[in-house]
């Protein structure tokens, strides 16, 4: 019969590893080009990064090497999270007890060497009061393999959860209802003006009668516009190009959100959009289409990638982002457009979903941060259309 024997370091290590992925909610990063080195990273821990690494560490010119290979990684990490500060706890298991460590302003070097996981750096205590208590004493061999297993593959098995709930195909009911009451509504204009008038585009009469927003007529107390002038089009390109948008971005949010929480950002969306659209066009404006609402959701995309920055990362550098900039200086080219709409439906649409939260990754704080910020933004564009 054979036993399993662990050196010293070895039992730090997966000690280390279970406090902080199953007390401090940090989850394991790959990271190329590294051996003898784990990196855990939590984007609302005290700090951004944890790195433990067991590699020797003799002399100046070596901790001058790893010191450089933090830098560089972090580096990485910043750019694909889009992060400005990343706050490193690099914790060094091997590491000549002669050779001093120089903390940087978001670097924290702490030796363990020999340690026999009582910690005692204030500057862990602040940041992991209950490390402690926490951390695996008693265990060791194969208890210890067993029993850090069992707790990392529960913990693991919660955030696979969540992350399948997330990301799973669903059912897409909104979107789809949102686009058929738009192609009544533009079948209804055609009626109104003619096929062939309306496939060219509506006349003002028939875009105010069916709801179009405008200043004077919010002022003079139709509220309702706000709402009905998102499900307008003032033409079959206009329908078509939205509702195209619609059915890709919808189609996204309403399964990252779920349709209740999409449902209520794209109307606050497309309620914000009205409202800086009335105010900055003024009277002379008729402003119809549900671009503003589909503005929101593109916001509601940016704070989402930002919550799963680690997975979609490149999908919001590469595609979500690019794409927002380019709609938006196309609306300032182009005549025509009612850009100050897009604008006000993505500035809502980002409060309203830190509004509603992101279910797994938002603070109750961050949920009432998010509904203020949208309270305020439009207190502040009501006060100028109404009393201003």
């Amino acid at each position: 019969m054979s036993t399993i024997v662990m050196n010293k370091k070895d039992e730090i290590i997966m000690k280390l590893v279970h406090y902080f992925i199953t007390e401090g909610n940090y989850n394991p990063i790959v990271v190329n080009g590294v051996k003898d080195e784990i990196w855990l990273e939590n984007s609302e821990g005290p700090y951004r990064i944890v790195r433990i690494n067991s590699n020797n560490i003799y002399n100046k010119e070596q901790l001058e090497y790893d010191n450089y290979k933090i830098e560089s990684i972090v580096k990485q990490i910043k750019k694909k999270t889009f992060s400005f500060n990343v706050d490193t706890l690099n914790i060094l298991l091997d590491v000549n007890e002669d050779l001093e460590l120089e903390e940087t302003k978001h670097i924290k070097p702490v030796s363990l060497v020999g340690n026999d996981l009582n910690i005692t750096n204030e500057g862990i205590l602040e940041a992991f009061p209950n490390i402690n208590e926490k951390l695996l004493k008693d265990t060791n061999g194969v208890e210890l393999i067993i029993n850090v297993t069992k707790d990392i593959n529960q913990k693991t098995e919660k955030d696979n959860k969540l992350y399948e709930k997330t990301f799973k195909p669903k059912r897409i009911i909104m979107t789809n209802l949102i686009i058929i009451i738009c192609i009544a509504m533009f079948i209804l204009s055609c009626v109104m003006d003619g096929t062939i008038a309306a496939l060219n585009g509506i006349t003002n009469l028939t875009a105010l009668t069916l709801g179009a927003n405008n200043f004077l007529l919010l002022k003079s107390g139709e509220v309702w516009r706000l709402l009905s002038y998102m499900f307008i089009h003032a033409s079959l390109i206009h329908l078509l190009v939205n509702m195209y948008s619609l059915y890709i971005l919808g189609t996204q949010v309403e399964t990252f959100v779920g349709k209740v929480k999409f449902l209520i950002i794209y109307i606050l969306s497309g309620i914000c959009g009205g409202l800086l659209s009335a105010f900055i066009g003024g009277s002379s404006v008729i402003s119809v289409g549900a671009s503003g609402a589909i503005f929101g959701l593109a916001g509601a995309l940016l704070y989402f990638g930002y919550h799963y920055r680690t997975y979609l990362g490149n999908a919001l550098r590469r595609q979500i982002i690019p794409v927002v900039v380019m709609n938006l200086a196309i609306g300032f080219l182009v005549e025509g457009i009612d850009n100050y709409c897009h604008i006000g439906g993505l500035i809502g649409g980002l409060f309203a979903t830190m509004a509603v939260g992101i279910d797994g990754k938002s603070k109750t704080s961050e949920r009432i941060n998010g509904l203020l910020c949208l309270i305020i933004f439009i207190a502040f564009l009501l006060y100028l259309i109404y009393f201003r």
